[in-house]
């Protein structure tokens, strides 16, 4: 019998009664990309684009212009205020090409064709009006996408993720190592740039699998055996670590740096997001909430899912929501017990301190601390099932609603059921006393 934890048909905390299939894509979907307030974007396997109205889940536009699948898509907001209205967004394909499309008129904008190897990641740098490409080497672009400057080959696996980080700099993951490199423009005109590799972290047991900037202080990465480290954005240091993310127990003799015995599948770090106070993981089936000030794991739910999580996101009102490869959407709210945990959590080598020694007085303390360290937990509130396949991502709009998006090639809009019977009632209304059939009395 399985684990996950089950929600009955009576959710009363799910406002997602309501949805809308939005149909057009031929293979996997993998990416979804915010445009504006009530539009985004669709990419996946099939190459092409599609641009949706996320309030009436209305087909705006179909991009045609890859030839294979597409591996990267990114908003490319303009740097000029005047020019608020462009909403451009960047493609990167298998067919080793970029391209940048307008999304008011669904018209290709520009197309880059000189890659050596299929970009995996883009990032755009908007406080320095470049955008860069990760494959086997990192690019430097200007918006007229004329390439500034590049690295020498890095690998053939090439670079899987980039965060932007401060003084000019961003961190790319390249296997198992974290790489730093710093952009410099030259005085001699500010189209010469230059991209210097300053670092490499090797703290890392495994292949880096994601990456997510916290603050302008802080970024923090996971790793495919399940190892999560807090980095100091400034001076590249490591602030904090848990590798423990898989065991329920606590090893009283367990080394800080722990590499996974078990499956790495059960604790691969899929996906991570941040609210500057805690760090949300996606770590093999489960969910981990890290409070970054306390450095521990302070709620979990180790089998929030029947297989992997690929994406989790907090929304407001202390709810995350997270999407796995068992087909399911769940909504999760953050709460705090009002008793002492009758279960442990993992919190790793953290928890460890005051095990096993003589001082007493240590001990007392750590124990009095624990008692009154509030302690949260994760109660599910709500399953959106829809699919038929892995889900890939989704987008939160807030009272537009959630898109997601699947391998069963479908992309679903999940909406508050009350506020559009609201709407629809109210449309009704206004077009009853327009025609002059409402009689107010």
């Amino acid at each position: 019998k399985s684990s996950v934890q089950t929600i009955g048909e009576e959710q009363v905390q799910n406002p997602y009664t309501e949805l809308l299939v939005l149909k057009g894509h031929q293979d996997i979907v993998r990416f979804l990309v915010q445009i504006d307030d009530c539009r985004f974007a669709s990419a996946g396997d099939d190459g092409i684009v599609f641009l949706w109205n996320a309030q009436t889940g209305d087909k705006l536009f179909e991009l045609h212009g890859h030839t294979h699948k597409i591996t990267a898509i990114a908003p490319f907001p303009s740097s000029d205020a005047s020019e608020e209205e462009n909403h451009l967004i960047l493609t990167a394909s298998a067919d080793r090409t970029v391209i940048v499309w307008d999304c008011s008129s669904g018209r290709q904008v520009q197309k880059v064709s000189c890659f050596h190897s299929t970009v995996k990641c883009l990032t755009v740098l908007q406080r320095l009006n470049v955008w860069l490409s990760g494959g086997s080497d990192l690019c430097v672009w200007n918006r007229k996408l004329d390439l500034l400057c590049k690295t020498s080959h890095l690998t053939d696996a090439g670079i899987t993720g980039l965060v932007e980080l401060p003084k000019n700099c961003v961190a790319a993951a390249v296997g198992k190592e974290l790489i730093i490199f710093r952009l410099i423009a030259c005085n001699g005109g500010s189209e010469d740039w230059n991209v210097l590799e300053v670092k490499r972290l090797v703290d890392h047991q495994d292949n880096i699998l994601s990456l997510v900037s916290v603050n302008e202080f802080t970024f923090v990465t996971g790793s495919h055996v399940g190892e999560l480290i807090v980095w100091d954005a400034l001076d590249w240091t490591k602030q904090a670590s848990e590798c423990n993310f898989w065991d329920s127990s606590v090893h009283p003799d367990a080394q800080p740096e722990i590499k996974l015995s078990q499956s790495p599948n059960e604790a691969s770090v899929q996906h991570l997001t941040s609210d500057e106070e805690c760090v949300f993981a996606a770590v093999g089936k489960g969910i981990y909430v890290y409070n970054l000030q306390m450095k521990r794991v302070i709620a979990c739910q180790r089998t929030a899912h029947d297989s992997s999580v690929l994406h989790i996101e907090k929304i407001p009102n202390r709810q995350l929501i997270s999407c796995s490869e068992d087909g399911s959407v769940r909504i999760w709210e953050l709460r705090e017990k009002q008793q002492l945990p009758a279960e442990a959590v993992p919190t790793g080598f953290f928890n460890m301190w005051g095990f096993g020694r003589a001082n007493k007085q240590a001990n007392q303390a750590a124990k009095k601390m624990q008692e009154n360290t509030p302690v949260y937990f994760l109660d599910l509130v709500g399953d959106l099932i829809g699919h038929s396949s892995a889900v890939q991502m989704f987008l939160y709009f807030g009272e537009l609603g959630l898109a997601t998006c699947s391998a069963d090639h479908l992309i679903i809009l999940w909406k508050d059921g009350e506020r559009e019977s609201r709407l629809r009632s109210l449309a009704l209304f206004q077009k009853l006393a327009q025609n002059g059939d409402l009689q107010l009395r």
